[in-house]
């Protein structure tokens, strides 16, 4: 079953590199929010309490409902559906970002002739949502994608975590929710200042700011 979920997870990030739609973006931000929750949940039996409870909360409530919501508010007021002009047109983005999976699980079956320790799939669906968050962030002009790619990414260093390890530490998790969460609070209220002065909101907009 854990199986099934990381390999749908692989599955959200060809959708999500190919696809325009703002309001698809959150709500695979959504399932994979929901996936990470379940596999987490599964793995309970490696966790501690405190720890796993923690996990809980972060998953299920920020990953899964707060974040897609802020997001999902945040193109629905500033009526922001697509991304129009990206750097890399669809096909090439799916080609990019299948040699960029493919890399990734060569790394990881690598990788587990030096550490027993190390979950080939879940290392390399991790590697792979780590440098499609960059791709995203790198290849799409609208600042709001960039959060959107902000987020897989984070989403990418969770599973890594889970990837060389049973468990993480409940100070490193602290961590990561309280810089994602502080990040994607700042980055939409950003993102209302630039749109209450500029009716485009992608990255070429921000040559224009002056102090």
């Amino acid at each position: 079953m854990i199986h099934f979920l990381v390999v749908l997870f692989a599955v959200s990030l060809l959708y999500i590199s190919i696809s325009s739609r703002m309001e698809a973006y959150v709500k695979v931000l959504f399932m994979q929010g929901l996936i990470i929750f379940l596999v987490v949940t599964l793995e309970a039996a490696v966790l501690n309490s405190i720890n796993y409870i923690f996990l809980m909360v972060e998953t299920l409530g920020f990953k899964t409902i707060i974040i897609p919501l802020i997001l999902f508010k945040a193109i629905r007021k500033m009526d922001v559906r697509r991304e129009v002009e990206p750097y890399m047109m669809t096909f090439h983005s799916l080609v990019i970002t299948t040699l960029i999976m493919i890399f990734s699980f060569v790394l990881a079956f690598l990788s587990v002739k030096y550490s027993g320790e190390i979950k080939p799939l879940y290392f390399g669906v991790s590697i792979s949502t780590i440098l499609i968050g960059l791709y995203i962030i790198m290849s799409r002009k609208k600042i709001i994608t960039h959060i959107v790619g902000f987020i897989v990414l984070e989403n990418g260093i969770f599973l890594l975590s889970l990837s060389i390890a049973g468990e993480m530490p409940l100070v490193v998790n602290l961590g990561v929710l309280l810089d994602i969460f502080i990040g994607i609070f700042l980055l939409v209220i950003m993102l209302k200042r630039i749109h209450s002065t500029f009716e485009e909101i992608h990255i070429d907009r921000l040559t224009d700011l002056t102090d």
